[in-house]
């Protein structure tokens, strides 16, 4: 993972909320799908638009369910193809 975790929903939902700010537009595209007991993990393509730039962003998320709810969110994508994108 490119960045430190972050724990808690609050510290979540304003964690998200920075990169939210500056996209226009965002498409996921799962690739892979799977899962086992708990845990799901999907390959997907995050296509995004930051202001007039396309960002697209290979990741892989790590997903451990409870009770039906997501109880830990890991995501794996190399930071430098988000940044390049940026300022290209």
């Amino acid at each position: 993972m490119p960045l430190a975790p972050v724990a808690g929903r609050a510290q979540l939902r304003a964690f998200i909320a920075a990169f939210l700010k500056t996209w226009t537009t965002t498409e996921w595209d799962i690739l892979n799908l799977v899962s086992a007991g708990d845990v799901v993990m999907v390959e997907r393509l995050d296509r995004t638009r930051v202001g007039d730039k396309a960002v697209n962003l290979p990741c892989c998320g790590v997903f451990e369910m409870h009770d039906g709810k997501v109880k830990v969110w890991r995501d794996y994508f190399d930071m430098t193809t988000y940044t390049k994108a940026l300022a290209e």
